[in-house]
């Protein structure tokens, strides 16, 4: 290793990638601009070994498989729920009950909560299937994109029986922090402390009626979408055009329950595997496709090139997340997390660690774009410092896990942010700029609260 000790040194390769995707409005490039300057710190000259180490590690990794497994079939499935006709009928379902736009994403916000069981599952259904009714309504793509992703990890954190509850459940009890088999308890008991989570929730009624206004470029966004009718950014047109690419098949009967089965089935599917994404995806794609081969709406060959093409329209977001985790893998060598957290350590107290934990965590996923892997690393040193002041338990895991939540709903390279905006039709770093102010709100209602609850308990 080049560079043995980084530092304050390991913040740089990320201040790079933030620096250069502000500039450019390029994730993809930024990431890997920042990755390789990461390697050249760690490995000198080597960099090129090294990223070919990193990139072997990050797509040998089973999270990551799984991450690309499950976005990659997800895009099958909403294909086919396309090309069959059942998220036309879902559209037109949903629209003819909609009277305007307050309705619309009113509409947008509850789909989002139904949709519980996992983050990624609420960014692309909810997203796929709500652009056409907000178009109808003059809402621009970002304002879309901010509901859908305010309910994805929000929401998928506030209620246990999701993928992040089956997640950081068993994390707690890998750092003692709940017994074998109470791990879901001790999760539940940590849910009225995830201030930022239910902040970001119980904002977008607030901002899409009007109550909160619209902030920063957002106002541009919605201006441009109410006077001009393009709610679609135009430098995401070609992000539009891969989701246009796949239409309903000439002569298909809309049928809504081809829409709402399968969605019901994911979720109860996902639940009964205990809180397996990729399970719950394999068995309603492979149920739907025996529905829509059986009654002959779609042949074999026609069925199976829709999933494929699928599949191929979530290639680029799949290569920002790729990116962004190689870009973690360069952090977790160089020791960014830890030294955050360490540099902290020595000005806690009881009082202020959870606010401390908060802020210190929410930077951090912040800065990597990682929601669980990072947590990983870090839960045992948030466990050592709790301990260490006698700090309340229940309200740091509250604390860690609405920091995890910001870095997902904030991130310009978090997987939720990445598949919100392509499921929305504009581009991730569009999103992100568009929605910071409001995540910035939720955060310092959370920070306030933390604060308080610190000197309370």
């Amino acid at each position: 290793m080049y560079l043995s000790e980084p530092g304050a040194l390991s913040l740089i390769p990320t201040a790079l990638v933030f620096s250069l995707a502000i500039w450019t409005r390029r994730p993809i490039e930024s990431l890997l601009c920042g990755s390789l300057l990461g390697l050249v710190m760690l490995f000198g000259s080597g960099f090129v070994t090294g990223m070919a180490e990193a990139s072997i590690a990050v797509l040998t990794d089973p999270d990551v498989a799984w991450v690309i497994l499950v976005c990659g079939l997800m895009g099958g499935l909403i294909a086919l729920l396309m090309r069959s006709g059942g998220s036309s009928a879902f559209t037109t379902f949903v629209g003819d009950r909609v009277k305007d736009q307050k309705g619309a994403l009113f509409a947008t916000w509850l789909l989002g909560i139904a949709m519980f069981v996992d983050d990624y599952l609420n960014s692309l259904a909810v997203g796929a299937a709500m652009r056409d009714i907000t178009d109808k309504f003059s809402i621009s793509r970002e304002k879309l994109a901010y509901v859908v992703d305010s309910t994805a990890a929000p929401i998928s954190v506030i209620i246990p029986y999701s993928t992040w509850g089956a997640f950081f459940a068993g994390l707690l009890v890998a750092n003692g922090l709940a017994e074998d088999g109470s791990g879901l308890d001790v999760y539940i008991g940590a849910i009225p402390y995830m201030f930022y989570a239910w902040a970001a929730v119980l904002m977008v009624p607030l901002v899409t009626s009007g109550w909160i206004p619209n902030l920063g470029s957002m106002g541009q966004a919605d201006e441009r979408a109410r006077t001009t009718g393009v709610t679609v950014p135009p430098e995401a047109r070609h992000i539009e055009d891969a989701n246009r690419a796949i239409a309903p098949k000439a002569g298909a009967k809309p049928r809504l329950w081809l829409f709402l089965a399968p969605m019901v089935c994911l979720v109860g599917a996902t639940i009964a595997a205990d809180n397996d994404f990729l399970v719950g995806i394999y068995i309603t794609l492979g149920a739907t496709l025996v529905v829509v081969l059986a009654m002959r709406i779609l042949d074999l060959h026609d069925a199976f090139d829709t999933v494929l093409d699928g599949f191929k329209t979530m290639i680029e977001p799949l290569a920002v997340l790729v990116a962004a985790f190689i870009l973690k893998e360069v952090n977790d060598d160089l020791g960014m997390a830890t030294y955050v957290v360490a540099s902290l350590a020595p000005m806690l107290t009881a009082e202020i660690l959870p606010l401390a934990i908060f802020l210190s965590m929410a930077l951090v996923s912040f800065l990597t774009g990682s929601n669980w892997g990072v947590f990983v690393i870090i839960l045992p040193i948030v466990v050592a410092l709790g301990n260490s002041v006698d700090a309340d338990m229940t309200l740091l895991i509250g604390a860690t896990l609405s920091a995890s939540t910001f870095g997902s709903h904030a991130c310009f390279y978090s997987d939720a942010t990445v598949l919100t905006a392509q499921a929305t039709g504009c581009t991730p770093m569009q999103h992100a700029l568009t929605q910071l102010p409001y995540a910035l709100i939720a955060a310092a209602i959370a920070a306030a609260g933390y604060l308080a609850m610190g000197f309370l308990t």
